[in-house]
């Protein structure tokens, strides 16, 4: 065999073993957060449409939280809601009626939670991706709990799930 064939080989191998420690990586910082177990607080106003939020994730590694925040966001905003601090912020009630038979569209947020889902859409980061060393706190022996402040565009949010039937418009019933 040449040694550019060789070289071909171990690089195809390389690309898929990494492709394959990505993916489990993925797959662990999900099961860590399976329970959606977090919370979420107002930090400030932020654009007309949006809510600028700090996102409490809780894991057993600080890398698998920060991963996770995005969906935790997002999935606050649709299912929890937040109440107001003072801080010039002002409570917010979630966009789904916790009377709602949500079992009715589990298979839709299954696949909007998926790690390529559409829940990326409706969120960004607020700063440039760092976090405040103060928002990494250690909870217990193996558990951290990481704050990350994310923008979330709650009206488009809304827009997708009165589209998807999912919840009534604003203006509907009057």
């Amino acid at each position: 065999m040449k040694t550019t064939q060789k070289t071909l080989i171990i690089l195809v191998f390389l690309l898929v073993g990494m492709q394959s420690y990505g993916q489990r990586k993925q797959r662990l910082a999900d099961k860590d957060t399976k329970a959606w177990h977090y919370d979420i607080e107002c930090v400030g106003t932020g654009k007309e449409g949006f809510k600028l939020i700090k996102v409490w994730s809780y894991s057993k590694k600080p890398k698998y939280a920060i991963t996770q925040s995005w969906k935790n966001a997002v999935h606050g905003i649709i299912f929890k809601g937040f109440s107001g601090t003072g801080r010039s912020c002002t409570g917010f009630r979630p966009l789904i009626n916790k009377s709602m038979n949500q079992k009715q569209y589990d298979a839709f947020f299954k696949n909007f939670f998926l790690d390529s889902g559409q829940y990326s859409q409706f969120v960004t980061d607020a700063a440039d991706g760092s976090i405040d060393p103060r928002d990494v706190l250690k909870v217990g022996k193996k558990m951290y709990k990481i704050g990350v402040v994310v923008n979330v565009n709650v009206s488009q949010l809304r827009k997708l799930l009165e589209e998807e039937g999912i919840i009534n418009g604003l203006t509907t019933g009057f």
